[in-house]
């Protein structure tokens, strides 16, 4: 018969309170996701107030800067949109002028726009042409096809979506309102001038073309292998993604969360406060709360506090409590991470000094033990947030390379990132197209070993072409 017995039984566990947990979360947001966590604390805690925003604007500066705007759209074709015309008047003529010429460059043309524009000085009928602007609006940033043309156009007649499928694909860029990039690279080379015999053979076997395999493609397509290499020059004037030249996509801005600037020597290290706003404590809470504000120190407290009121500064007191540890959470995390970025600073100082290619091998361990805290606090803190350099905006993480030869900071002093800029270097200052191997013996002369496919791995990772391609 098995019996129940109390024991006792000692053990270690880390209990995780809400608001350790809260530190963590605010440890590893970046700059604007921390102001948008700011934005909602204050919407839930009462007793926590903004005192500075350095990001405000005043309602008479966010005035002006809209009127200027509106000027500014109004005005950029002012007198006229024909280029062509140049009103009389010297100066003010050529103030115009610059001004319609700036407008212009600076709103780019969309591949739809340029299509209509191509289609609007058509002579066809109104079907065709009412069929070509549906299949015009229909195209991706890619000028393929979106719904596909059945789909789309089901209760049209089949010979006028043909007539209008060949206008379209005959515009500039050639090859658009197609299915994909085989389809659009077929329509392309049918429209190409001067096409030479066996073109369209060749679209079949580019595989073996780009591997440079001549003869093999010269076989399949019944010519010499000195006509195959011209058929395949020709191919390469062809674009598999003809709308991509008029992709206006949205930008999106990095905004560091640190800045490193090179001052007398040495850098300095300056923290992005400028969207941070500036937080306190609600004084009419420390009012409630029994506690004292600023100024409050002489002011005698109220000691005869009346049972009914106990609910409103118990109230009082735990949102300052949480108001007060949130603050403290956002001080560490910037705390945390000028400490990081001084210690990085300090690994890659050849990097900061004379640029990418001088990126050592460098590990989270290595700022962890610098810092004197643990390796998954340096992960949260370099997450997601960006630093400004004299050689651009790079993420905290660029900075935690591999060694070539391993993973630890001490086997190499060559990293795989900066060897990558090197590679890069090599390619862009060539005379002649360097092969992978010979990409290998240079590095070799520079002390870098590395085998030729490690080298094609790094030279694909750049995105940059064999050099057959190039």
């Amino acid at each position: 018969m098995q019996l129940q017995r109390p024991s006792l039984i000692q053990s270690q566990k880390l209990g995780m309170n809400p608001q350790l947990y809260q530190s963590l979360k605010v440890m590893e947001l970046p700059v604007m996701e921390l102001r948008e966590r700011i934005e909602e604390e204050l919407e839930r805690n009462p007793a926590l107030e903004v005192l500075e925003d350095p990001s405000t604007v005043s309602l008479e500066n966010s005035l002006d800067n809209a009127a200027s705007i509106k000027k500014e759209r109004f005005e950029r074709f002012e007198s006229t949109s024909d280029s062509g015309y140049v009103s009389s008047g010297g100066e003010a003529a050529a103030d115009e002028w610059q001004r319609f010429i700036e407008g212009a460059l600076a709103h780019p043309e969309s591949l739809q726009d340029h299509l209509l524009w191509q289609l609007r000085l058509e002579p066809v009928g109104e079907d065709i042409r009412r069929v070509a602007e549906l299949l015009i609006q229909n195209l991706d940033a890619d000028g393929f096809h979106i719904e596909p043309v059945e789909v789309l156009l089901k209760n049209e007649d089949a010979k006028t979506i043909k007539k209008a499928l060949d206008l379209v694909r005959g515009f500039d860029p050639v090859g658009t309102c197609t299915a994909d990039y085989k389809e659009s690279l077929r329509v392309q080379a049918e429209r190409l001038p001067d096409a030479p015999a066996g073109i369209m053979t060749a679209l079949s076997c580019m595989e073996l073309l780009e591997k440079g395999q001549i003869a093999k493609a010269a076989k399949k397509i019944g010519c010499t292998g000195e006509h195959a290499s011209y058929v395949f020059e020709r191919l390469k004037e062809l674009s598999p993604f003809p709308g991509r030249s008029f992709f206006a996509g949205t930008t999106r801005y990095v905004i560091p969360d640190v800045r490193v600037v090179k001052k007398d020597g040495e850098f300095a290290i300056i923290l992005n406060e400028e969207e941070i706003p500036v937080l306190g404590i609600c004084p009419f809470f420390m009012k409630v709360a029994g506690e004292k504000s600023e100024g409050d120190e002489d002011r005698p407290q109220n000691s005869g506090k009346k049972k009914e009121e106990r609910p409103v500064r118990d109230f009082a007191r735990e949102n300052i409590k949480e108001a007060r540890w949130f603050i403290k959470s956002i001080n560490q995390r910037n705390l945390t991470l000028i400490k990081v970025t001084r210690a990085i600073v300090e690994f890659q100082r050849p990097f900061f000094a004379s640029g990418p290619k001088y990126l050592a091998p460098l590990t989270l361990k290595d700022i962890a033990d610098a810092v004197s805290i643990h390796t998954a606090t340096v992960s949260r803190t370099a997450n997601g947030k960006y630093i400004q350099t004299e050689w651009g905006i790079f993420e905290l993480r660029h900075f935690f390379t591999n060694s070539i030869t391993g993973t630890g900071s001490d086997r190499s002093r060559f990293s795989k990132e900066g060897v990558k800029q090197i590679i890069k270097e090599i390619i862009e200052s060539e005379q002649a197209n360097l092969s992978d191997q010979t990409i290998t013996e240079l590095l070799a002369g520079r002390g870098i070993t590395l085998a030729r496919r490690t080298v094609a791995k790094y030279r694909s990772e750049l995105d940059l072409g064999s050099s057959f391609d190039r």
